[in-house]
Order: C-alpha cells, then sequence, then structure tokens
C-alpha cells in the first residue's frame, strides 16, 4: 500500500474512534485507495463497522453501470454497499454545485439510516486541497475560505471525516496500481465547461511561477492558524457580548459590538446562526450587516436591518437578534431612525 501497516495506520488513525464508517466511493483511484487502505486498516482495527456509499448522479451514460461495477468491488473487500441515485430533473445552471449538495445529501440521509453514530468518510487528497484553496483565493474568500477543508467537519448533523487530505493524488493511484485493482475515471473531470477542469489546465502555467500545491498548502495552513485565533478571540467575547438569549433571540452589548473589531462582529452573527441551527448567509451579506451594526453602534442611533431569517434591532444599549417574520425572509434591509433608508444589503 503506502509504505506498510504502521503507515496505513497513522494515515487512518483518525477513524480509530468511531464505531461505524460509511466510506464515499466514486470508483476513481483516489476513492478506491481509500476503500483498499480502509480494508487493510478494518482487519487490524475491529470492532469498527464500515459500508460503501457510491452516488449516481445520472448525468451522463453509463454512471449507472460504474456504480453498481463500484458495489462489486466494495462487496469484494467485505463492505455491504449502498448505491445512491440522484433523482428527478436536474438544474441547468451551477450544475457542479448542485450536484456535490446533492451527493452530500444523500450521504448523509445514508449515514443517518445506517445509525447514529456513522460517520462519512470522503477522499480528498492533497491535490484537493490545494484546488480548493486556489479556486477560494480566485472568488475572495474570507481566511476560513482559504483555509480549505477541514480533516473533520459536520454537515446535517453527520461527522465528515478527510484522512487523505496530506496524500498526494499519485501516491493514492500507486496503492491502486500496487493492489492491481482497476478504477474507473470521470469525464466530467477534464471538461473546460466546468471551472475546477479549467483551473486543472493552467496548472503548469501557474507551476512555472511558483504557484504550486506546496504553496497554496502553506497558505491553506497559515489561513487556518489565522482563522483558529480569530475563532477563539470571537468563541472569548461571545461570553462576554451576548446580554442574554432566550429560545431563537440573542440580546448583543451595543458597547462590545462597538469595540470589537468588524471580523468578530461578522464571526458573532454567524455563530449567532449556527446557535439557531439556521443556514448563515453569504459571507458578503455578513460583512455588510456587520458595518451597518458598528457603523449604528458608534452614532448611538436607532436601526433596523434583516438578514436572511434575521431581524436585527440596534439602539444605544443592545442589538437584538429575533427571527423576522415571514415578509422579511430573504430581504437584507437598513432603516434609521427616521425611516429614511432602503440601503439594501
Amino acid at each position: 500500500m503506502l509504505s506498510g501497516a504502521p503507515a496505513e495506520d497513522q494515515l487512518l488513525a483518525p477513524l480509530a474512534g468511531e464505531t461505524s464508517l460509511l466510506l464515499a466511493v466514486s470508483g476513481g483511484p483516489d476513492s478506491i485507495a481509500l476503500m483498499l487502505l480502509a480494508a487493510e486498516w478494518s482487519r487490524r482495527n475491529p470492532p469498527t463497522t464500515i459500508a460503501v456509499a457510491t452516488v449516481d448522479h445520472g448525468l451522463r451514460e453509463g454512471s449507472l453501470e460504474e456504480a453498481e461495477l463500484v458495489g462489486e468491488w466494495a462487496r469484494a473487500q467485505g463492505f455491504i454497499h449502498h448505491l445512491l441515485r440522484w433523482r428527478g430533473p436536474k438544474p441547468t445552471t451551477r450544475l457542479q454545485e448542485r450536484a456535490r449538495e446533492a451527493r452530500y445529501d444523500l450521504l448523509c440521509g445514508c449515514a443517518k439510516e445506517i445509525g447514529p453514530d456513522c460517520a462519512i468518510v470522503v477522499a480528498h487528497h492533497a491535490d484537493d486541497q490545494a484546488e480548493t484553496i486556489l479556486f477560494r483565493l480566485l472568488r475572495g474568500s474570507g481566511v476560513g475560505g482559504l483555509a480549505g477543508m477541514a480533516a473533520s467537519s459536520r454537515r446535517d448533523g453527520v461527522k465528515l471525516l478527510r484522512p487523505l487530505l496530506a496524500v498526494e493524488k499519485s501516491r493514492l493511484e500507486a496503492v491502486c496500481n500496487a493492489a492491481g485493482h482497476p478504477f474507473v475515471r470521470d469525464p466530467s473531470n477534464e471538461n473546460d465547461k466546468f471551472a475546477r477542469a479549467r483551473l486543472r489546465s493552467l496548472k503548469a502555467t501557474l507551476e512555472a511561477e511558483g504557484l504550486r500545491t506546496e504553496a497554496l498548502l502553506r497558505l491553506g495552513r497559515r489561513a487556518a492558524q489565522a482563522d483558529d485565533a480569530l475563532n477563539n478571540y470571537a468563541d472569548r467575547l461571545w461570553s462576554a457580548a451576548v446580554l442574554a438569549t432566550e429560545g431563537l433571540q440573542t440580546w448583543f452589548d451595543a458597547t462590545m459590538l462597538r469595540e470589537a473589531p468588524l471580523e468578530i462582529v461578522q464571526r458573532l452573527l454567524l455563530r449567532d446562526f449556527l446557535r439557531r441551527g439556521a443556514k448563515a448567509p453569504r459571507l458578503a451579506r455578513v460583512e455588510r450587516a456587520a458595518s451597518l451594526i458598528k457603523t449604528n453602534v458608534r452614532a448611538g442611533s436607532k436601526a433596523r436591518i434583516t438578514l436572511g431569517d434575521l431581524l436585527i434591532d440596534i439602539d444605544d444599549v443592545a442589538a437584538t437578534l429575533t427571527p423576522a417574520p415571514p415578509r422579511f425572509r430573504g430581504i437584507v434591509e437598513f432603516e434609521t431612525k427616521s425611516r429614511r433608508g432602503g440601503d439594501n444589503i
């Protein structure tokens, strides 16, 4: 495999505390390598139970047959296989983004059916991480986005693990080749209709200018350190800045918001969405709302802002966050004390 059992055990060590795992295996070399490594690892690390899931998006001819073939390979390794199909009409815009959302929705649903403690394991590797960081850099992402993908996170209440983020794609292909195991390649990965495929076509040019995988991963590590520091600051300020919470309402001390850096006010807003289990708005809208909050608490003026499904009332004492009535939701609006405005975020 990589370089023997100890190396494999170290690589998959993050999985050791889990009792139930669902491997996301598309059939490509990365996920097939994950399956092969997990099969060897599980024999030395009972009693972890492992199943495999393959998502058929139904976007190209032959995809179902490939998913069924992956099922045969998974069963040959001793794993139960779940074939998950994305049914219904397919979108005509943002196809890859929506296909990714559908894939995770299906995987999370499958994991929940397996059991409450089932964690999903995906085969994202170092090249994927570098590509993600570059993609987010080009789109002006914040420091959290530039940190790249987390090794462990949660999605829809399900733990999501990425144990291969430090491993290059070439090493994963070598795992398949060493085992003599076949794999499939998705032609859409080379289709320049999609942004990520176009980025891959620029790889040689970017590397010639010094923007290699190692440099992007270094940027990601440094961004992650900065993000951790900012989160730590926001965590400590939350305790000081929150006057009270009651159900879905939160009261922030206006003085604390006035003194806090803008970045931290943004993170406090995002924490409130997380606390309520609500989907956070896009970062640009959160930035605009935080800026309006600070402007008004500095001026000591009253204001009202709607952000996503939140109604934010500001005065010289507090900023009160309350679920917005249905007529406000989806609108981001600013009102001054005199009710002039219509400053949309």
